[in-house]
């Protein structure tokens, strides 16, 4: 009798345990997808519903829970923003970013890297302080892993969660989250600082003209006047300088969203955020390409701090004839270093 019992519990707990396990696997589907997740948690929405909530008119099945809302639960100013991330900011910045991709293959592969016209003359010139260089570096890595992360916030559900399954995603995703949300701020003030650093060389002078008319030289002969920037530099510092901390500015509202602003003002900082990050990224694409493959001698300014005088004449003559007579050997920059431990600091150069 006691062993007829004793089985007779062990069914009973294993029917609540399949009981159980039945709820939670329907609640982590339903988190899993968005539509199971809407249909089980209120009834389809019509248009009488839709009209109600654009009236104004509030009830107990459509006021927020949260304490002090003035919002609906089911409210126009989200469904306008869903809209807008879905049909527009999502497709169009892919769009944007991997045609951007595609021009620099095309252009790499038809027209390729730009070579110096002259052979070089083994004399170095100081460019950048070990402290700019640090600081670019350390800006671009966060810069690239902001990027990354955030592409895959966006698109990430379309090829990781297809290839390896909601598991191996929603681990991927949540990283991609974390790292956005803390790197984020992190990346702001360094650039902040980095554009406050780099302002002086940056300032737009008459020259700079003429050096978008001719394409930064790929129009025409010749080499076009440049001082310590050129036109394209200057471009994407002001990019920086504007997009860049309008982007800054919407993250930290999106990051700390416990200052008082309302559901609303989160949504369009959302857009603002998503469409001046993907614009960024792509003309970056161009940067980074220029800064390695596209231009020989460019990576080497970023990497020692010096470069070589045929590339400083072909590229920023008006700086080259600047500083010209401070052109070191080899020899000279290697005991510099040994001297002084960095061999950045050049006098009457920029910092």
């Amino acid at each position: 009798m006691n062993l007829i019992r004793s089985d007779l519990w062990r069914w009973l707990c294993l029917a609540l345990a399949l009981v159980a396990s039945v709820g939670f696997t329907q609640l982590a589907m339903a988190q899993a997808d968005p539509e199971r997740e809407m249909t089980t948690a209120a009834p389809a929405i019509d248009a009488d519903q839709w009209r109600q909530v654009r009236s104004g008119e509030t009830g107990a099945n459509y006021r927020d829970s949260r304490a002090d809302s003035n919002y609906n639960l089911i409210n126009a100013s989200g469904e306008t923003w869903r809209q807008l991330r879905n049909r527009w900011v999502s497709p169009y910045g892919l769009i944007v970013v991997l045609g951007m991709a595609g021009v620099i293959t095309l252009f790499y592969l038809i027209i390729g890297s730009k070579h110096l016209d002259e052979e070089r003359t083994g004399k170095k010139l100081f460019r950048w302080s070990l402290f700019i260089r640090s600081l670019h570096w350390t800006v671009a890595s966060l810069f690239i892993v902001l990027a990354l992360t955030g592409l895959n916030l966006l698109y990430g559900k379309f090829v990781f969660r297809t290839l390896f399954g909601d598991a191996f995603w929603a681990s991927m995703i949540s990283g991609s989250k974390l790292l956005h949300n803390y790197l984020g701020p992190i990346f702001g003030i360094l650039l902040v600082v980095l554009l406050l650093k780099l302002l002086k060389d940056n300032m737009p002078k008459k020259h700079d003209l003429e050096w978008f008319k001719k394409g930064g030289g790929l129009i025409g002969k010749g080499h076009v006047d440049a001082g310590f920037a050129n036109g394209g530099e200057k471009a994407w510092y002001w990019l920086l300088a504007t997009v860049g901390l309008l982007v800054i500015a919407s993250g930290f509202v999106l990051d700390f969203p416990n200052y008082g602003q309302g559901r609303d003002t989160m949504q369009w900082a959302n857009i603002i955020h998503a469409v001046g990050a993907l614009g960024l990224t792509a003309v970056s694409l161009g940067h980074i390409y220029i800064g390695t493959l596209g231009t020989e001698g460019s990576l080497e300014a970023m990497t020692t701090g010096y470069v070589d005088e045929t590339w400083a004449k072909e590229h920023h003559n008006l700086w080259y004839d600047e500083v010209k007579d401070q052109a070191l050997s080899e020899e000279e920059v290697a005991a510099q270093k040994g001297t002084k431990g960095t061999g950045d600091t050049a006098p009457s150069q920029p910092s």
